[in-house]
């Protein structure tokens, strides 16, 4: 039995991770999670006590993370400050988190020798033109836009050196969009499926134009134990799975599928240093280490995870009227 370490994994991508993991190994998870308003320990709720134990404490506590890691043979680090709104208010926590949080992990990985693998973004590439045929590869130049893809195109290269300069055992991923269950209400997708659960309207930033490569949160976590057990040491992949869809379609899509009009949406005012469009090439996962997405329907993996908040409102509940509030004050 292998012993995981799951930082982040109270969070939405990282809990997806640990359900996956008790699902298809046999590994045992600890998962650390500083539990800020992204993390919530009911995510974990139903998971066998004796394959899942919880530790609450933060990255950056370099004396709670030795201990981890002495007890650990693998580490996947998803922890992050992640939302690009939260950045542009106050981007000091995501230094804090990102930055500092990812050298902790990365000296504790050092001393102790650890299997580490960094859960990263497409954000650090920037954008691409709506109308650009390219996508990024693992060759695509940084180009971070905001104070969140800045720490986290950091926190890479960070990773990079400690495998270059020290040797740490360390794998990096860069993931589009991902949507699914357990994603706080404050992330697009969730949002306008609980607006139109709660009778509210949905938002949309501006025209609605802006692309993102969407993929089931499911398809990422196969992707990254892929890359856990067969990834290449010092190496970065790409997951993706060519789910490129515009903002507008997606919120025309939920409202269809959830039984309401499809113009039945308000536009609100763009978010400063809004991205045009973010797109995935996967084919050295798919080809090198034969990865494939469970999820290619977007509209199905859309339905199954409506159906899911419809079904866990007690889960979003708590978060939604703070997160309503919040937007409320920005006018979106």
């Amino acid at each position: 039995m292998r012993r995981l370490l799951v930082t982040g994994g109270a969070g939405f991508i990282g809990s997806n991770f640990v359900h996956h993991v008790v699902a298809h190994t046999d590994d045992h998870v600890t998962v650390l999670d500083k539990l800020t308003y992204a993390g919530n320990r009911a995510s974990l709720d139903g998971l066998p006590e004796d394959r899942v134990s919880f530790v609450q404490g933060d990255i950056a506590d370099a004396g709670l993370v030795d201990g981890l890691f002495a007890d650990a043979d693998a580490v996947v680090h998803y922890a992050a400050e992640s939302h690009n709104d939260n950045s542009l208010h106050d981007p000091r926590p995501f230094l804090d988190t990102n930055i500092i949080g990812t050298y902790t992990l990365l000296e504790a990985a050092r001393r102790h020798d650890v299997r580490f693998h960094h859960i990263s973004t497409d954000e650090v590439y920037g954008d691409l033109e709506l109308d650009d045929p390219a996508r990024f590869t693992e060759s695509t130049p940084y180009n971070p836009s905001s104070p969140y893809s800045s720490t986290k195109a950091g926190s890479d290269l960070l990773v990079r050196a400690w495998v270059r300069s020290f040797g740490v055992q360390a794998t990096i991923s860069n993931c589009s969009n991902n949507y699914g269950p357990y994603q706080h209400v404050e992330k697009f997708i969730p949002r306008q499926i609980t607006n139109v659960i709660r009778g509210i309207r949905p938002k949309l930033y501006g025209a609605g134009e802006n692309v993102r490569d969407w993929i089931h949160a499911d398809d990422h976590s196969s992707a990254v134990l892929t890359i856990l057990d067969a990834g290449v040491i010092g190496e970065t992949y790409l997951i993706g799975a060519d789910g490129e869809k515009n903002n507008k379609d997606v919120v025309e899509l939920i409202l269809g599928i959830m039984g309401q009009p499809t113009d039945a949406y308000d536009h609100v005012t763009d978010r400063a240093g809004h991205d045009l469009r973010y797109a995935i090439d996967s084919t050295r996962l798919r080809t090198e280490l034969g990865w494939q997405p469970r999820y290619s329907d977007f509209e199905a993996g859309l339905a199954a995870t409506i159906d899911w908040y419809r079904a866990n409102e007690a889960w979003w509940a708590p978060a939604k009227d703070a997160t309503e509030a919040f937007y409320a004050t920005k006018g979106q």
